[in-house]
Order: structure tokens, then C-alpha cells, then sequence
């Protein structure tokens, strides 16, 4: 016969293991359970999905952009019409969600690796991927659900330190 909690074999009649005090036919007392280790993982793989996605569209929105500008510009007659902060806004909009997916990228990598400093930069994109519609707002409030919960702080900065 063999102890549940340490695997020590027992001697007959022997009512509690020598080794760890587990006693005889009991089951072991499960570990406590970290409630945030099991989402960080998720989330953080989820981060990087959303943010590779978004990165993806900041390129096609700077390229629609540049392809559509030059190739009205072409055209006579068409670009007198074509407005003259067209293109700069759609930059600017690109070089954003660009800059924003490069945060998201991060974040999520330092989730993975259990970073201190991942948790706080995933709680601020969290709120800023609420507004995201319907995808960043599922991803927000995940976030936002895992990483603020009363003793979630607590819970990640002990999986941080390990």
C-alpha cells in the first residue's frame, strides 16, 4: 500500500505516512487554486491574437490610403476632389492602431513571460479595447474580469516573482 499525498509505501496497519502525515485511505488535500494563473495564460495569447489582427488592419488602412490617393490622382478631373488631409488622416489613424497593437503585442508577450509591468499596460488597453466592438470589447472585459478582481493584484505579483 501506497501513501495518496507523497507515494511512500506504508507498512501494514500503519494509520498515517511516516513521511508526510497524510492519513491512511484519505485523499490529499488539494493546493490552493490561483484563479488568475489559469486566465493569464488565455489572455495573454489572446492579446497577441487581437493584436497581430490589429496590426494586420493598420497596414491595410495605411496602404488603402496611399493606393486610393494615387490612384485617383491619376484620373483628370478627379483630384482637384480629392480632399487634402485625406491621406495624413489615415495615416495618422494607421500609425495609432499601429502603435496600439504594438502595446497589445507587448502586453500580451509579458502576460506569457509573467511580467510585473504587463498586468497594469493590459488593464490600460483593456479599457481602451472596451470601445472595440464586438471583439475588443470580449477581450476587455476578460481582462479587465481576470486582472481586477479584489485579489488578483496580489495572486499575479506572487506568480511574477516565481
Amino acid at each position: 500500500m501506497f501513501c495518496n499525498a507523497c507515494g511512500k509505501e506504508l507498512q501494514p496497519g500503519q494509520q498515517c505516512c511516516g513521511a508526510c502525515g497524510q492519513p491512511v485511505g484519505v485523499a490529499p488535500i488539494p493546493r490552493s487554486i490561483n484563479r488568475v494563473a489559469h486566465h493569464i495564460q488565455v489572455l495573454g495569447i489572446l492579446w497577441i491574437a487581437f493584436s497581430l489582427l490589429n496590426m494586420l488592419g493598420s497596414i491595410m488602412v495605411m496602404l488603402f490610403a496611399t493606393a486610393i490617393v494615387s490612384s485617383l490622382s491619376h484620373l483628370e478631373g478627379v483630384s482637384g476632389q480629392i480632399p487634402a488631409f485625406f491621406l495624413p488622416v489615415f495615416f495618422v489613424v494607421g500609425i495609432y492602431l499601429f502603435f496600439k497593437s504594438a502595446l497589445g503585442l507587448a502586453a500580451g508577450i509579458g502576460l506569457l513571460q509573467r511580467h510585473s509591468w504587463a498586468r497594469i499596460l493590459a488593464i490600460v488597453l483593456g479599457v481602451i479595447a472596451l470601445l472595440n466592438i464586438p471583439f475588443g470589447t470580449a477581450l476587455g472585459v476578460y481582462t479587465l474580469w481576470t486582472l481586477l478582481s479584489p485579489e488578483s493584484q496580489k495572486e499575479y505579483e506572487d506568480m511574477a516573482k516565481k
